[in-house]
């Protein structure tokens, strides 16, 4: 059975490796401003990008090349030479957004795969067919469709693959049409530099134009003024029915500028329910376990399993951002004998082992510290704060670049974090 892809966000090479590491099948990132994430994209140089690709095709794995910006006509040349560029890098497929870029790259690339961006907003039958005419082998479906018409596609296109958004940011408007970003501060939107003007909290007024008056509109106590603010996408808990639908060929993960650990964390939430759904033996509470510990904007399952006018709970009008429940302390060095402190560390603290999946972890007792198991989870508690220069700290902040020394090897970009919600202290984990 062909299992369906996991495709993770890549902003930079570090990002990369954590991906594939934590469960990614495949990962997706750019290089310049033909990319959709331009603040990603300058994190990765060509030749980055480069070992990335190696990095995955060593183990296995894919990278896809964003290169899903709207040119300028001023732009075209530059966009051919970076097509040739990328496609001397053997990624394993670019991703586009436009038919004219389409065409394009298949003529200077034609052993490139092509994938079409969500940004085309495909939504049915006759858009998914113009597309496959032109050569896409994949399209990423618009965050808007429903899961009824991705049947309906695969139904009428059965050798077209198609990737759907399961995790991450939503789109005020259809994906990256939205123009408040270009009014307001004149950054584009569908040129990768969209400014999130949707999550700013607003203030409304009244003018009567015939009289010169303008007041300002009081809102209800509690109702809140984030009136454009989209909660995050994630379906995790909706898993079976995606992939019962025979539609989907790849899941995709928003979040090429988020953090490392949110590369690690999604990765493996969502590796560990595919991997369930195969054995048969779904268990939403783990995954739902570790997306809360994200900061999010409230979270949502959005329009897959549900038409738009059927969901009341899309926006979050209060808040733009929470805190997830759990606090990144450290990160382990790719030596894995030390760790980086993320947070605020002091000796005793039982920080949870987040290492990938079917890692092997040594239970140890020594004078640095303790590895042990409870309930299902491994923690570290440090006996003694010693750095790689050899100096004992009383306590460590984010601040401090020193290594600090760990009682045991762990595996390289392994997280450390520690619980900041007691309420999860009681939450399923199975």
């Amino acid at each position: 059975m062909q299992k369906v892809e996991l495709l993770s966000p890549a902003g930079t090479l570090e990002k990369l490796k954590i991906a594939l590491d934590f469960g990614a099948d495949a990962v997706y990132g750019g290089v310049s401003h033909f990319s959709l994430r331009i603040r990603s994209g300058k994190e990765f140089s060509m030749e980055e990008f480069k070992e990335g690709i190696e990095y995955a095709h060593a183990r296995g794995k894919k990278v896809y090349a964003t290169i899903n910006g709207f040119p300028f006509n001023s732009q075209l040349n530059l966009l051919k030479k970076h097509i040739l560029a990328m496609a001397e890098l053997k990624p394993d497929a670019f991703i586009v957004a436009t038919p004219g870029v389409l065409k394009l790259a298949h003529a200077l690339a034609p052993q490139i795969p092509l994938h079409l961006s969500t940004q085309a907003n495909v939504m049915n039958v006759l858009d998914a067919q113009v597309y496959y005419d032109m050569g896409a082998t994949r399209i990423i479906t618009a965050r808007e469709i429903s899961l009824k018409d991705l049947k309906e596609i695969k139904k009428e296109l059965p050798d077209l693959e198609l990737e759907v958004f399961v995790h991450g940011s939503m789109c005020f408007a259809y994906s990256g049409r939205c123009l408040i970003s270009t009014l307001q501060s004149g950054r584009v939107p569908n040129r990768g530099s969209c400014a999130n003007d949707c999550r700013f909290p607003y203030e409304i007024y009244a003018a009567n134009p015939d009289t010169g008056t303008l007041f300002r509109l009081e809102e209800d106590e509690g109702v809140g003024t984030y009136i454009m603010n989209s909660k995050d996408l994630n379906l995790a808990s909706h898993l079976k029915e995606i992939l019962d639908s025979g539609a989907v060929d790849s899941i995709k993960i928003e979040g090429r500028t988020k953090t490392a650990y949110y590369a690690a964390t999604t990765a493996k939430a969502y590796r560990m329910a595919i991997d369930d759904y195969y054995a048969d033996n779904v268990g939403i509470n783990r995954y739902q376990y570790e997306l809360q510990s994200l900061q999010n904007r409230g979270y949502t399952d959005a329009y897959l399993v549900s038409r738009p006018f059927e969901k009341h709970d899309t926006q979050s009008l209060d808040f733009t951002m929470q805190l997830g429940t759990h606090q990144v302390s450290g990160v382990v060095t790719e030596e894995g004998t030390h760790f980086l402190c993320k947070y605020k560390t002091f000796p005793h603290d039982e920080l949870e082992i987040v290492a990938p999946l079917h890692s092997e972890i040594e239970f140890i007792d020594n004078e640095i510290g303790t590895i042990y198991e409870r309930e299902g989870r491994v923690y570290l508690k440090l006996k003694q704060l010693l750095a790689e220069n050899k100096k004992v700290w009383n306590e460590v902040h984010s601040g401090n670049l020193n290594p600090i020394t760990l009682p045991t090897k762990l595996p390289p970009y392994t997280f450390l974090r520690i619980l900041s919600s007691p309420d999860m202290e009681n939450y399923p984990k199975s």
